[in-house]
């Protein structure tokens, strides 16, 4: 093919085409974005002529066929077998495969560092979120406002959510927030999961979960501080069942309804923090009074369930020393508005002898107030010489230390006690 002088030289896509894949093998084409390469800020830029390319300028100052094949074709360097063109296309595919934000396996949700420590004497759990680095950005101006969800599994996610203080825009933020668990048993710390959740505030819009970190708290010794420095992950991916098979559909439907009773034997609607304290006659100190007496205190409750549409209860407590045959044993606290971890700090006394004790029940309920309406049973425990766990232990040690104030945690369960009233 010539070319007269003064004119610019011209390929069709049919002698493009042909450039390309003759001679030699037909070389397949890995990706279609290979023809619109992304290159990184790293990466060094297209020359416009090569080293080993050569450079033909025609008369009329147009380009030859050499530099035009080269511009075009991102592929040219596999046909024509060149050396230094071929690696200008490797940091091409390299440049894409970074920058591409299609796959999950290149994404980086980011690192989460926090500190944990429990004490056994005041049976708290404290939470230190201390920072986080390299977030996933999730706003329009590539930053994110990131905030920490705690939760405790299992368990009631409203009851035992603890957040943090919200960051803006930042993608390291750092927190230096302790968060305190009360009410955690060291059978808790055996058998519970701590989950803490990174998300993005938006307040025009839903907020947006970013990562996610799960730790055992069995890994936490009593007593000592304990420093975790973790990588953020996705939400561990529910079954198909449509993805699978007769066989591992039945499967997956039995395990999932096993998982569901074990969860529902599991369910917890609260803690609550009673003192039992037995006072014989001469430690009561009121010459009236001839006969000792059951003196129970009402301290506290702790990740209740919530019964209110506001994501919230009006809490109080009433407690029972039953058989009740006068029904005069009746006694209740006041009403703590919109709280899931309301304080009472309210002490109710039973005068009766230590014997009769030993032959009644200690029925503790705790109830959200509705206005106009019948209130709702949160929870509920029982003491007595037929209780077990930590209920007949608490009752036991109260019987035999008389004069000695005994606390202890007690986790409040969803089954409603007979012959209970919604008064």
């Amino acid at each position: 093919m010539t070319v007269r002088k003064g004119k610019k030289l011209t390929i069709s896509i049919q002698e493009h085409m042909a450039i390309d894949v003759c001679p030699g093998p037909i070389r397949p084409i890995r990706q279609i974005s290979a023809y619109f390469p992304r290159l990184s800020p790293t990466a060094e830029p297209l020359s416009p002529n090569p080293s080993n390319t050569p450079l033909v300028v025609s008369p009329g100052g147009g380009t030859s066929r050499a530099e035009s094949v080269s511009l075009l074709s991102p592929l040219h360097a596999g046909a024509a077998g060149g050396a230094g063109t071929r690696s200008l296309t490797s940091s091409v595919d390299t440049s894409v495969e970074i920058n591409t934000s299609d796959s999950d396996e290149c994404t980086t949700l980011g690192t989460l560092e926090f500190e944990l420590r429990y004490e056994r004497s005041s049976s708290t759990l404290d939470c230190t979120i201390l920072r986080a680095k390299g977030l996933k950005p999730m706003d329009f101006n590539g930053l994110a406002d990131p905030y920490v969800k705690l939760h405790l599994l299992p368990g009631a996610c409203k009851a035992n959510k603890l957040k943090t203080r919200t960051v803006r825009n930042s993608l390291n933020p750092v927190w230096n927030e302790t968060l305190t668990y009360v009410g955690i048993t060291e059978e808790d710390m055996h058998r519970k999961t701590l989950r803490l959740s990174v998300c993005d505030e938006d307040k025009l819009t839903h907020n947006e979960f970013i990562g996610e970190s799960r730790v055992a708290l069995r890994r936490v010794k009593p007593d000592q501080t304990k420093r975790f420095y973790t990588c953020l992950e996705h939400p561990p991916p529910m079954p198909s069942p449509t993805a699978m098979g007769a066989a591992l559909r039945g499967i997956s439907c039995y395990l999932r309804e096993w998982e569901n009773e074990q969860l529902h034997s599991l369910e917890e609607r609260g803690r609550l923090l009673l003192s039992l304290q037995y006072l014989s006659p001469s430690d009561e100190g009121d010459g009236d009074r001839r006969r000792g007496g059951l003196c129970v205190g009402v301290q506290r409750c702790a990740h209740l369930a919530a019964m209110d549409v506001n994501g919230f209860s009006d809490p109080y407590v009433k407690i029972y020393l039953k058989p009740d045959v006068q029904k005069k044993s009746k006694h209740k606290t006041a009403v703590i508005k919109k709280t899931l971890n309301p304080e009472f700090n309210e002490e109710f006394f039973y005068e009766i002898s230590l014997s009769e004790l030993a032959t009644k029940m200690l029925e503790v309920t705790v109830w959200d107030y509705d206005l106009g309406r019948s209130n709702d049973f949160i929870g509920g425990v029982c003491l007595s010489c037929h209780s077990k766990g930590d209920a007949l232990r608490h009752w036991m040690d109260c019987l035999r230390n008389k004069g000695q104030r005994v606390e202890r945690w007690h986790i409040l369960t969803n089954e409603l006690p007979e012959c209970t009233s919604h008064d």
